[in-house]
């Protein structure tokens, strides 16, 4: 039987959050003797309350960042539509929303701008499995081109991007067809 080149293995999801969690630590210099300081490129302010990262100016990095929230707001656009489209898929994408609203709202917080609007989304496929077939090929197509952009890049935006990229190859993973053992 041959092998469906867009079928993702857990163990490849497993090995691709690893390396990208691994580029992103070697990226960042990430010092795991430290004590946890909250999220992301957050500090401890003078008082010791953990304060978040000042948004970025930086063209390079504010261009990666709206990029990846654009992409983000598009494909979770994508996941409410399957959801309404197929009602017996809304448990298992609602993981997928939540997760997709928290990475924007933290890509906008870092990079303090306004995405713009999702553009028209291709219909989606009439089967259910073939609606999580398209939504993970979609997940792991963004995750890959978030660790990309992560490993352009240093600091809380590197993480970030990072962080999302390792999610939605988690997604990816979760939203594959289950393999049937006899």
């Amino acid at each position: 039987m041959p092998i469906d080149p867009h079928r993702l293995s857990r163990r490849t999801a497993l090995r691709t959050a690893v390396v990208v969690a691994g580029a992103a630590a070697l990226a960042t210099g990430c010092d795991d003797d430290k004590p946890d300081a909250g999220p992301p490129g957050a500090s401890a302010g003078p008082d010791g309350e953990v304060q978040a990262p000042e948004p970025s100016t930086d063209p390079e990095v504010v261009a990666a960042l709206t990029t990846a929230a654009t992409q983000i707001a598009q494909l979770a656009l994508r996941v409410s539509q399957a959801g309404q489209s197929v009602p017996a898929l809304r448990g298992q994408l609602a993981i997928a929303v939540q997760s997709h609203a928290a990475h924007v709202a933290k890509l906008k917080e870092l990079g303090d701008f306004e995405p713009p609007q999702p553009g028209k989304l291709p219909p989606l496929p009439k089967a259910s499995a073939a609606v999580l077939a398209d939504l993970a090929s979609r997940e792991q197509r963004l995750s890959v081109a978030h660790a990309t952009a992560a490993g352009k890049l240093t600091g809380p935006a590197a993480r970030v991007l990072a962080m999302i990229a390792a999610s939605e190859s988690q997604l990816a993973a979760s939203f594959a067809p289950k393999k049937v053992t006899r």
